[in-house]
């Protein structure tokens, strides 16, 4: 299966948009564990067992485990995934942009060594930044494109001429996503919860591409607006929520709090698509 057919078969499966952020911080971790980077991989494993029945996605954040010596956990907690959640694919969350043969080693660093099925990806260095990405076919690529921290405007919100009519930066992003770097159909964006417009205009200018879209729960995003500017039936939106889940309970019971917030999380979603 391509990644679009496992984000189907997921979302159809669990009746869901949602995704599951996994940044684990030893210092949030419950009482238990906390401090404790050697237990990356039981904090995050418990999450997935707890939610894999309720996500479209899970996206680990790369820099959680690699600022802990943790990147074998990340490894282990792969293999896991494959096992407890095997019909829910997996965004690799590492928003690389380089060229050449830099870009070819982080891709085999994305789909072979860690074996994700998407990465996210800076498209700031133009396409051939991307284009070895989309040599693993059925593999995602995610570009960023209106991201919901306020620093976001300093670039994608430029135009790229003072001519009159030119898009915006993030719009010209997307068009291109939509159109000529969409070579094999691998390719979705990201874009931040916290601007609902800006949803609404990347999915006019790319109708069919997934869309990513942080900042849902702890940075504020609000589900129904996320919803009615991004889902088209043409088009999914993989909602993600990180923080709110992963620390619902500094307590024993924290894998129980997280599965509540998360089936709270997925709810309100699909309420909000029925709506």
């Amino acid at each position: 299966m391509t990644f679009l057919d496992m984000l189907r078969a997921a979302e159809q499966k669990n009746g869901s948009m949602l995704c599951v952020g996994l940044d684990p911080d030893p210092a949030r971790f419950p009482a238990a564990l906390k401090g404790d980077a050697s237990k990356i991989f039981d904090f995050c494993a418990r999450i997935v067992d707890a939610t894999a029945d309720l996500a479209m996605a899970f996206k680990p954040q790369i820099a959680y485990f690699a600022a802990h010596r943790a990147e074998d956990q990340l490894e282990r907690l792969m293999q896991h995934m494959r096992s407890a959640a095997r019909d829910v694919p997996v965004i690799l969350d590492a928003k690389r942009g380089v060229i050449g043969s830099t870009a070819e080693q982080y891709a085999i660093y994305a789909f072979e060594r860690y074996g994700a099925d998407a990465v996210t990806l800076s498209p700031f260095m133009g396409f051939d930044s991307v284009a070895p990405y989309l040599q693993y076919h059925g593999k995602g690529a995610f570009l960023l494109c209106r991201t919901s921290n306020p620093g976001g405007d300093d670039l994608q919100s430029q135009r790229l001429s003072s001519v009159p009519g030119e898009p915006l930066l993030y719009e010209h992003v997307a068009a291109l996503a939509q159109g000529p770097w969409n070579l094999n159909g691998q390719l979705g964006l990201v874009v931040g919860a916290t601007y609902p417009a800006e949803i609404e205009r990347v999915r006019a200018l790319a109708p069919t591409l997934p869309l990513l879209i942080p900042g849902v729960g702890a940075q504020g995003g609000d589900a129904l607006a996320t919803v009615k500017a991004g889902w088209r039936p043409e088009g999914q939106i993989i909602v993600n929520s990180s923080r709110a889940i992963l620390y619902a309970s500094s307590g024993d019971d924290f894998a129980d709090a997280a599965r509540r917030v998360a089936l709270q999380t997925r709810d309100t979603l699909r309420a909000a698509h029925a709506g």
